[in-house]
């Protein structure tokens, strides 16, 4: 079990260590977590400097500006890590032999009088794991939870210490070095991106940093780009139209790819946007990674691995409703929100949402869904008695409800994706999971894109190659409504 430290015993147990010596840089909400280092005692032996350039023109003057004038951005830090790491390498390195250096830098804005702002910040070290070594670098995304100034800047004051000691202490396993940055903060702070870079992490891959992030409850959304690099929707989906397939994708199929291509065409064509501001993603949730069973690490990083094949940027959450991802991106201006769903997975939710507001919030439940800037793209799907194609016009839903329904259809609210590819949709992905387990070459091949199956031989993937005896999917839940995904 994981040995859970005090803040103090963590500052106090960097400062005693003389290998470790370095800056501290921080902007915007006081000098936070220098300030454990100096409290605890014996800092003088891991302090080079402390620094805090509160005043923009002192800032610009120091790291630069980008013309951005974004003062709490990713931009703004790694300048800050480059522009004290250098000075490091200028003034101390060959003056103290044997020692581990280091710059530790954040920029935060914290909750003001007016709540305007509700506090976040980009948090950042830049490291030597042995002497002389090249640095490694960490970068992080925070929101605070707190609701005054005081007790937010004591949570990032707490959160840089977890991060300092986690360099140093806590890189062996990739999910304690996760953990143990929410020690002492427990519903205090949400970090919704981590980013590692660096020898002293070579075995660290970004995307199962996203997804214990979620696991361990530090953030409902995580997000990496098909270069499986960790990614922030403030930096990524800004200002922009987002269109958000979710599945299981296990695996995603040529059905998959239709219901992507078709509906994502669709969605940069609507009047009035600008298709060049628009970003596909993919979403997977935990509960769809543990609908299976346990959590399967190699299970969930040959699903990323098909998505990120497919030039893909993924999204991993513990949004188990599509409400609490809407609540997520409403933070970041997106202009429009477009969610593809199947069908029948349209009419369950149609239905959960009818049987779960009988009680008067019914016209309030589905607003809160079918927002203004909210599009639900339904794909089509055949009729499970015969071939004829299953759309939203004739979708059965509750009589109570069959007026507000027809509502969000003229609204536009709910779409029909056009022009599927009909001789697709027969295409089953449980079918195809069943088929490469038990060893069918030929027969799944030709119901994936075509850079998938050469990704599922060699990484022996869904069971590909195995030994033990043939088994099958289980479907006992009933979901076929996400069949193509």
């Amino acid at each position: 079990m994981r040995q859970v430290l005090k803040t103090e015993q963590k500052a106090l147990e960097i400062n005693l260590n003389d290998r470790i010596y370095g800056t501290f840089a921080e902007i915007g909400a006081g000098q936070e977590v220098a300030r454990h280092f100096f409290q605890v005692g014996a800092a003088a032996g891991t302090i080079a400097k402390t620094m805090s350039a509160y005043d923009k023109t002192y800032s610009d003057r120091i790291y630069g500006t980008d013309g951005k004038s974004r003062y709490v951005s990713e931009n703004r830090l790694y300048k800050m890590l480059d522009h004290e790491y250098k000075l490091i390498e200028e003034r101390l390195m060959g003056s103290r032999p044997g020692t581990n250096y280091f710059v530790f830098a954040d920029t935060v804005s914290a909750i003001n009088y007016a709540r305007t702002i509700k506090g976040n910040g980009w948090i950042g070290m830049r490291f030597q794991h042995f002497p002389g070594s090249e640095p490694n670098d960490v970068l992080m995304h925070v929101k605070m939870l707190d609701k005054n100034n005081r007790q937010q800047q004591e949570a990032i004051g707490i959160l840089g210490v977890n991060l300092i000691y986690a360099c140093y202490h806590a890189r062996d396993s990739q999910e304690e070095f996760v953990q143990s940055l929410l020690d002492g903060l427990k519903s205090r702070v949400s970090i919704d991106m981590i980013r590692t870079k660096g020898q002293a992490f070579e075995n660290y891959d970004n995307r199962m940093l996203c997804m214990y992030m979620v696991k361990h409850n530090l953030t409902e959304v995580a997000i990496f780009n098909k270069d499986k690099v960790s990614i922030h929707a403030s930096e990524f989906l800004y200002r922009k139209s987002v269109m958000v397939v979710r599945g299981h994708f296990r695996p995603p199929t040529l059905v998959t790819q239709d219901a992507f291509e078709k509906s994502f065409e669709q969605f940069k064509n609507e009047e009035g946007y600008e298709p060049e501001s628009a970003r596909l993603v993919a979403e997977i949730t935990m509960d769809n990674l543990l609908r299976f069973g346990p959590l399967d690490e190699k299970d969930y990083l040959d699903r990323t691995e098909m998505l990120c094949a497919l030039g893909l940027t993924v999204i991993i959450s513990n949004c188990s409703n599509h409400q609490k991802l809407i609540n997520y991106l409403s933070d970041y201006k997106i202009n429009r929100l477009g969610i593809v769903i199947g069908v029948y997975e349209l009419q369950a939710l149609i239905k959960e949402k009818y049987e779960n507001n009988k009680d008067g919030r019914l016209l309030t439940a589905f607003g809160e869904l079918f927002s203004r800037n909210i599009t639900v793209y339904a794909y089509p799907a055949l009729e499970r008695e015969d071939d004829t194609l299953v759309n939203v016009k004739e979708l059965p839903v509750p009589e109570e409800i069959s007026f507000l329904y027809q509502h969000l259809l003229n609204s536009r609210q709910i779409i029909q994706v056009e022009n599927p590819n009909k001789e697709l949709l027969n295409i089953i992905p449980y079918k195809v999971f069943e088929d490469i387990g038990n060893g069918k070459d030929g027969s799944w091949e030709s119901c994936l894109p075509a850079v998938l199956p050469p990704i599922i031989k060699a990484n022996k993937s869904f069971g590909y190659g195995r030994d033990e005896d043939p088994f099958e999917y289980d479907k006992t839940d009933g979901r076929d409504a996400e069949y193509y995904n």
